[in-house]
């Protein structure tokens, strides 16, 4: 798609969504349609967003409700993140006081659990907070599935770029963050030294992820993409 100013690109944003609707009433995916490259422009343009993010909110829903399955109402899986990292921390405030070998499970246990719940978590916090709305979670992801937060395009596409950059990024940084600050929980905790060795590992393992692969795919990706637009 073409990106000159005016009408004419309107026509062909519309003309995509019109392609884009026909193919999700046929069962088929959106692939192809035009869609995503509507989409694209609208995050960058905020008059074309405000002109159309509600149909495409509208369209990528309808999607996406088609072919992701299952999937839990935000609340609902607000509430079972909240309760897994709750558990998570309980975990980790009673393992110091547990047998030598049971001890370093429960901590391990607890560190998964805060992992596993705090990214999904962190982005719907950050997200409210710079005004986008949410309408699902579901599984996704590579193997193994983990939690995902499906976003409101009607919101997403009306704030400015920089708060889209901070709501991607903030669950990245907090699972980042989770096993350098473990450290000197398990050490204090007087857990053996090959699990602050593996916490230490996990998180460089993590920081070389993102620098290698998460910018081509994942969160960063979505994060330099949209410091990009609010430069452009």
């Amino acid at each position: 798609m073409t990106v000159p100013v005016g009408e004419p690109l309107s026509g062909e944003i519309a003309a995509a969504l019109d392609r884009a609707e026909a193919a999700v009433a046929a069962g088929r995916p959106l692939a192809g349609t035009g869609f995503w490259k509507a989409v694209a422009v609208a995050r960058r343009r905020p008059a074309f967003a405000e002109r159309f993010a509600d149909r495409i909110a509208t369209i990528d829903r309808a999607s996406f409700e088609a072919n992701v399955k299952p999937r839990l109402p935000v609340p609902v899986g607000n509430l079972i993140l909240g309760a897994g990292a709750i558990a998570g921390i309980a975990a980790l405030a009673k393992a110091p006081r547990l047998g030598r070998f049971s001890k370093p499970f429960a901590f391990l246990a607890g560190f998964g659990a805060l992992e596993v719940s705090t990214h999904s978590l962190t982005h719907w916090v950050v997200g409210r907070a710079a005004g986008i709305r949410f309408t699902h979670y579901f599984l996704g992801g590579p193997p193994p599935p983990r939690p995902g937060l499906k976003i409101d395009y009607a919101s997403y596409l009306r704030v400015p770029p920089e708060r889209r950059a901070a709501m991607h990024g903030s669950g990245a940084i907090v699972t980042k963050l989770i096993p350098f600050v473990l450290v000197p929980v398990a050490t204090t905790g007087d857990q053996p030294r090959w699990l602050v060795r593996l916490l230490f590992l996990v998180g460089v393992g993590q920081l070389a992820t993102d620098l290698f692969v998460s910018t081509k795919s994942s969160d960063w990706k979505k994060v330099l993409r949209e410091l990009k637009a609010a430069r452009g």
